[in-house]
């Protein structure tokens, strides 16, 4: 089985076929594309996954802080508000957050973190999955198992839209990273192939437009928060089609709308720092503050 990653109806369609999740068909056309075995490349993903999981630790240190000085601790808020019972929204979404945090706070510390897809948006694959594994008890390798159908469609994104910021704004890197989170979790938690999809296009819509305008040019304002956000997007999608709900728009047309919003976005909103929050009077007066 060959694989173009054109589409993730593509996807939907072989596993389909096959009586098979979207992970399994793509952890084989992976290696038979890689000429490895299934047991070598699923183990490249595991240590992905080992990343992830340390970056979490690492990330949640409340003496943390960046060279900037604009990121930091706010992980270890959230946990210490998630633990003592102060959050609003369950355990398992405060713990989300804190995750997410954590990664990103730690890719601005210039920790190792795994680009999922980008490192401006790394810590909302990681935070959704981790967070779901221990709540309710996941077998770590069903997992990592989740992590060939993130890439899958992160693979379909980049190919059909972009991942990057410079490109098509934040749309493009919290947007698909959210858009991956889903569908791992909607396929771990038990959806068909076609929630798979489905969770793909209500997280893109819900993310449509959003622009890139760090603060400084640094990834930390308003990234890091962005990142929380996004894995609260990927617990939306997830929960709404796994109920059976179903997406007006097809998902490749939602894909191509977020690349057509993209070209059409302003050159001063797609990672520049011209415009935004970067050009508010307070990311302005940040920035003097950091490079004079």
């Amino acid at each position: 089985m060959k694989l173009q990653y054109k589409s993730v109806e593509e996807l939907v369609e072989a596993a389909k076929e096959s009586g098979r999740k979207i992970s399994e068909i793509v952890l084989e056309e992976q290696a038979a594309t890689m000429e490895k075995s299934p047991e070598e490349v699923y183990e490249v993903m595991a240590a992905s996954f080992r990343v992830m999981k340390q970056s979490v630790v690492e990330g949640m240190n409340e003496n943390l802080r960046s060279a900037s000085g604009l990121s930091g601790g706010a992980a270890a808020k959230m946990r210490r508000a998630t633990e003592e019972g102060r959050n609003h929204f369950g355990k398992l979404f405060g713990s989300a957050m804190s995750m997410a945090l954590a990664v990103s706070e730690y890719n601005s510390c210039m920790g190792q973190i795994v680009a999922a897809p980008t490192a401006g948006s790394c810590g909302i694959l990681p935070a959704a999955l981790i967070s779901v594994m221990t709540d309710k008890k996941i077998p770590e390798e069903e997992i990592v198992m989740s992590l060939f159908t993130a890439s899958a469609v992160g693979m379909v994104i980049a190919k059909n839209a972009s991942i990057s910021g410079a490109e098509g704004g934040c749309q493009a890197e919290c947007g698909t990273a959210s858009a991956m989170a889903a569908c791992a979790l909607t396929e771990v938690l038990g959806g068909t192939p076609q929630m798979v999809s489905t969770s793909c296009a209500i997280a893109l819509k819900n993310i449509l437009g959003l622009v890139c305008d760090p603060v400084a040019g640094l990834v930390e304002v308003p990234c890091i928060k962005r990142n929380a956000m996004g894995v609260a997007n990927a617990f939306t999608a997830c929960e709404l089609a796994c109920a059976g709900i179903t997406s007006a728009i097809p998902t490749e047309e939602v894909i191509l709308a977020m690349k057509r919003i993209g070209d059409q976005m302003s050159f001063s909103l797609k990672e520049t720092a011209e415009g935004g929050l970067a050009a508010t009077p307070t990311g302005c007066r940040l920035c003097r503050e950091i490079f004079g």
